[in-house]
C-alpha cells in the first residue's frame, strides 16, 4: 500500500512540474498598414485571399486600415504570423504595389 501512496505523491509532483514548464507560444497580430498608393480593392482581395474573410469582414478592415493608418487582419503564431507577412508582402510586391504588412506581439 505505501508503493501506491508514493507513487501517488511522485506522480503528481511530476504533473505539477510539467505544468510550470508548458506555457502557451507566444502570439502576434498581423496587421496591414496604410498608404497613399494601394488601391482598396487590392486590399480587399489581400483580406480574402491570406486571411480567410468574406467581402464585408474585409471591407470593414480595409475601412480600419485607411482610416486609422493600420488594422489587425489576425492572431497567430510566431511561424504563421511570419509567413502572412511574406505572402502579402511578396504578392503585393508582384502586383506592383507597396503594401506594408508587420507584426505585433499579440
Amino acid at each position: 500500500m505505501s508503493d501506491r501512496k508514493e507513487f501517488s505523491e511522485n506522480y503528481e509532483a511530476v504533473e505539477e512540474v510539467t505544468k510550470e514548464r508548458v506555457q502557451k507560444p507566444p502570439m502576434y497580430n498581423v496587421v496591414l498598414l496604410n498608404d497613399d498608393y494601394t488601391p482598396m480593392d487590392f486590399v480587399v482581395e489581400v483580406l480574402r485571399k491570406f486571411f480567410n474573410m468574406n467581402e464585408d469582414q474585409a471591407t470593414d478592415i480595409m475601412l480600419t486600415i485607411h482610416y486609422e493608418g493600420k488594422a489587425k487582419c489576425g492572431t497567430y503564431s510566431a511561424e504563421v504570423a511570419e509567413t502572412k507577412v511574406c505572402q502579402v508582402s511578396n504578392f503585393a510586391k508582384e502586383h506592383q504595389h507597396p503594401l506594408m504588412c508587420a507584426m505585433e506581439k499579440a
